[in-house]
């Protein structure tokens, strides 16, 4: 099997400085939707954009759809709290027709959006408002407008009496005739849900029932059926009675891919927590807990900051779950909870530096871990705008060649990009190279957090600050 050769594709958005870029104009979600034929991403400002798959091309490129402002900035006064127009996360829903749905959410509301073509048609003209028709009305063009004013279910004696007057009389009866001008992509927000969430919503997950979702804030996840807006269930509650003894908060929640009746979550603690719908309305006892031991001589300070999961994947094929954290990626098989089966260091440079991170804050950044749509690798971000991909780093049952290719691709995310397709080379490091960097060198501006891998094939589309990047092996 060939190794795929990465290769940047294009570029969306302003390509300035980064100290010029507005804040409202920096991306905070990327999603691919199922069939791979539109993206989606969402930014700080409350808006969304939509990308459609340029089909005339024969490489992995897309073309600017569509845009809407998808939520705007409130104001909470009996808290007396500002609530964000960030969009936090975007989920697709599958495509039953034309029409595209999609959900989006900020710290307190989602909405399920409805994005479709809409034809635009515009009055042409009258059609009884040419003289000479009017001065020959005829007996014919006389029984032809009593059908249409009976067909109206009119007054029959008000008919009669339009019927029994002059030409004059009804040639003063003009019927506006439309025909098409455009066609226009609408958005439409079908559903609002709301006022269910005490705390800021960190991410949602659509069911594969395509009927129900769930959504997750620091203590609860809930579950909303799509067609009812004021309802939903409470379905994990790990609010401690007193507040003071909280020792941990939920950071993700996915549900399955195949198995509609689980879910998943993460924590602060570097737990995941598997749990089965069918058994108690309240998922207080989860079913699997994945968990690596460490030994508690080892736990300092930082251990407990970096262990804290921020993004948690199942694989398209409900086999495994791949976890982020500050320093690593964990790859798990569900049938196993006592190790994962892989850990892929990350940023290993930093290890020693950790104080310094602390200190700027960056330790808390919340990088997105992606699965390939064959569930065989792995993506994630690091800082300067380094991605990496982790090809065939996760199926044992990969062929003997596939893991002899196992390696780590890093590829960068920036202007750099360009002048590497105009060399026409590929431009990689090696795991090695990455780890030798000067860790003074590293630019904690420059994170890549959000991600999306496409579904069906190998391309992938990274958000870097206000631009959006695709980058391919096609």
């Amino acid at each position: 099997m060939e190794e795929p050769n990465w290769k940047f594709s294009q570029c969306f958005g302003d390509k300035g400085d980064i100290e010029n870029i507005t804040e409202a104009d920096i991306i905070s979600t990327v999603e691919f939707d199922h069939t791979g034929e539109f993206l989606a991403t969402g930014d700080r400002g409350g808006r969304v954009v939509l990308f459609e798959r340029n089909e005339t091309k024969k490489n992995c490129e897309y073309r600017f759809y569509t845009e809407f402002q998808s939520h705007d900035a409130e104001f909470d006064y009996l808290k007396s709290l500002e609530i964000e127009e960030k969009i936090n996360k975007i989920k697709w829903l599958k495509r039953f027709n034309q029409s595209k749905f999609l959900l989006s959410t900020n710290d307190k509301t989602i909405k399920l959006w409805k994005v479709f073509e809409k034809q635009i048609k515009i009055v042409s003209e009258n059609n009884s408002n040419n003289n000479d028709e009017l001065s020959n009305f005829s007996p014919k063009s006389t029984a032809n407008i009593t059908r249409q004013l009976s067909s109206f279910q009119t007054n029959p004696n008000l008919v009669t009496a339009l019927i029994d007057s002059n030409s004059a009389t009804m040639a003063e009866i003009k019927l506006p005739r439309l025909t098409y001008h455009d066609t226009i992509t609408a958005a439409q927000p079908k559903k609002v849900y709301a006022n269910a969430h005490a705390y800021h919503i960190n991410s949602i997950s659509v069911n594969s029932d395509q009927e129900t979702f769930i959504s997750s804030d620091d203590l609860r996840v809930n579950l909303w059926n799509l067609g009812i807006e004021d309802q939903s269930f409470n379905i994990v509650d790990i609010k401690p009675a007193n507040m003071e003894e909280l020792t941990e908060v939920i950071t993700s929640a996915e549900f399955h891919p195949l198995d509609c009746n689980l879910f998943m979550y993460s924590s602060s603690k570097g737990m995941i927590k598997l749990n089965d719908m069918r058994m108690n309305s309240l998922c207080d006892n989860h079913s699997k807990i994945f968990e690596e031991y460490v030994d508690p001589s080892n736990h300092n300070f930082f251990t407990e900051i970096t262990s804290s999961i921020s993004d948690v994947k199942f694989s398209s094929n409900g086999r495994y779950i791949a976890s982020r954290d500050y320093m690593t990626v964990k790859i798990w098989d569900i049938n196993m909870e006592t190790e994962p089966i892989k850990t892929i260091n990350i940023h290993e440079q930093l290890r020693e530096r950790l104080c310094d991170t602390y200190e700027n804050d960056a330790i808390f950044d919340k990088f997105e871990v992606q699965f390939s749509g064959d569930s065989k690798s792995v993506m994630t971000g690091s800082y300067n705008n380094n991605f990496m991909i982790y090809q065939n780093s996760v199926s044992p049952e990969c062929t003997i060649q596939e893991q002899e290719n196992e390696r780590e691709i890093v590829l960068q995310a920036d202007k750099s990009a360009f002048k590497v397709k105009k060399s026409n080379s590929n431009k990689r490091k090696n795991l090695s190279m990455l780890n030798k960097f000067d860790p003074d060198s590293i630019d904690f501006k420059k994170s890549i957090l959000h991600l999306s891998w496409h579904p069906m094939e190998n391309s992938v589309a990274i958000a870097a600050t206000n631009n959006l990047y695709i980058f391919s092996a096609l």
